[in-house]
Parts: C-alpha cells; sequence; structure tokens
C-alpha cells in the first residue's frame, strides 16, 4: 500500500501566514519529546548536537512525536555525510547543520541530502524508514521533495557570508545561534550584547533578500518579541530542560526554606 510523507518545514513556513514558534527537545526522551509535541507549537527541535541523542533515541522521538500536528526537525551534530545520511534514512524530514560559515560548507551539506548524480546521499531507502521501506511510491526520484535543510550560522565569519549560505541552490532557510556567534565575537554568553544582535539582524537581513525564511533562538520573550518584529520566520522559544529546570528551582524556592536549601547535601 503506497503511503504518503508529511509536508517538510519548508512547507510550513511557506503556507503560514505568521511567524513558526518552537522548542528545543534536549532530553533524550521519547516521552517528554511526545509531551512537547502535544503543547499546541508549531515545530519541535530533536537535538544530536548537545543532547545525549543517538539514531537510536532520535527515532523513537521521531516515533512518539508523529501523531501530532507538530513539524520535527532534527539537528545532526555536524554536518558529515554519514551521520546526515544515517539521521534522513530514520525517517528525519527536516535537518538543522550548524556551524556553516561559509557557501563551500552549505554546498557540501546540500550535496549530503540529495541522491546522485546532484548529490553524495547513500541510496538505502528500501532498508530504512525514510521511504517507509520501499511504500512511498518514488521515493529516489522525489526525496527533494520530502527533505528540507537549513543551515545555522553561529559565527562572525557566518554573519559575513550569510548572502552567498543563502543563495546556495538546496538551502531551505537559515537559523541564527545567538551564543556561539556571541562566542565568536569576543562576548561570550552575551546573547543580547548589541553587537551581537546587530549580526543577527545583519543576518535577516541578508537571508530575507534572497527570499529564504531566517529563524533564531531566544528563550527572553521579549527578545524573542524583538527578533520577530526584525523579521524572523520562526524562532524557538524555549527547552524542555530548561522548564523543568526553572519550574523545580520555582518549586524548591516555594517550598524549602532558603538556609536549609543552601546547606542541602549534594547526591
Amino acid at each position: 500500500m503506497p503511503l504518503r510523507l508529511n509536508p517538510t518545514f519548508r512547507d510550513a513556513l511557506a503556507t503560514s501566514d505568521r511567524p513558526l514558534a518552537g522548542m528545543w527537545v534536549c532530553t533524550g526522551s521519547p516521552l517528554v519529546a511526545e509531551i512537547c509535541a502535544g503543547s499546541g507549537l508549531d515545530w519541535i527541535l530533536i537535538d544530536m548536537e548537545h543532547a545525549p541523542n543517538g539514531l537510536e533515541s532520535v527515532v523513537a522521538q521521531l516515533h512518539a512525536v508523529s501523531a501530532y500536528p507538530v513539524t520535527p526537525v532534527v539537528r545532526v551534530p555536524i554536518g558529515d555525510v554519514v551521520t546526515i545520511k544515517q539521521v534522513l534514512d530514520l525517517g528525519a524530514q527536516n535537518l538543522l547543520v550548524p556551524m556553516i560559515s561559509s557557501a563551500a560548507e552549505a554546498e557540501a551539506v546540500v550535496r549530503a541530502v540529495r541522491y546522485p548524480p546532484r548529490g553524495t546521499r547513500g541510496v538505502g531507502s528500501a532498508l530504512a524508514r525514510s521511504g517507509r521501506w520501499n511504500r512511498v511510491d518514488d521515493y529516489l526520484a522525489n526525496a527533494d521533495a520530502h527533505v528540507s535543510l537549513f543551515v545555522q550560522i553561529e559565527t562572525a565569519a557566518g554573519v559575513d557570508a550569510a548572502a552567498e549560505i543563502t543563495a546556495v541552490d538546496g538551502v531551505d532557510g537559515v537559523f541564527v545561534g545567538p551564543s556561539d556567534l556571541a562566542a565568536s565575537m569576543g562576548v561570550l554568553g552575551e546573547q543580547t550584547h548589541p553587537d551581537v544582535v546587530a549580526a543577527v539582524h545583519r543576518t535577516f537581513d541578508a537571508v530575507r533578500a534572497a527570499g529564504k525564511p531566517v529563524g533564531v533562538n531566544a528563550f527572553d520573550p521579549a527578545v524573542a518579541d524583538a527578533h520577530l518584529a526584525a523579521g524572523a520566520s520562526f524562532v524557538l522559544v524555549g527547552a524542555d530542560v530548561s522548564l523543568l529546570a526553572r519550574g523545580s528551582e520555582a518549586l524548591a524556592g516555594r517550598f524549602i526554606p532558603p538556609a536549609e536549601s543552601v546547606e542541602r547535601a549534594s547526591y
């Protein structure tokens, strides 16, 4: 029986009349991913770069969120052709590749998501969830329509090359990472430093001028609103781990006397 795949994140952005709001899913837990998927947010980012996620946990989370009206994006840890091949074969339709600072790097990851002769992606869809084990008609011929690729600009060099990166055929959009950008600009930990914000917005302008969507993460609602006003098409406004950390701290602050809290031994 032929099966149909879901629209991509590229498609969701193209058909939306408003910016899309999402959150990081970093715990590695399918249960937590499912809870987040049912929140009403537009998209979730399953992170393999800074979270304890491997292939098995990613596919489990893709399974867990598949019943919900949310678009999952998987951030691979690096723009490596083998890693990209494996994550695509898991059935991830939307990839975010970090640390792209030049058009040449963007071109390399585009090749990694495309089958020959236009790319270098290994052919294994008959064995993989990507084409639902040959249950998606003409998956090999139409794979480009089933996959969207977003690249992450998060260095000063990447900001300078934003127009060239965005112009690469096969790059569907750009996500700006203020944390690493701040580090590359010599202001580690200062994502809202005026120079960093200016660099983020310069990237927005370059990407939007090329007619492609641009996104950013901002956990502070006021900062997120400012980025949306500057033209962001999609935003990450929180993370499962941050919500759990701050929420549990709030409970401790409410119910544990301050002096006792300070003196408690760690486990």
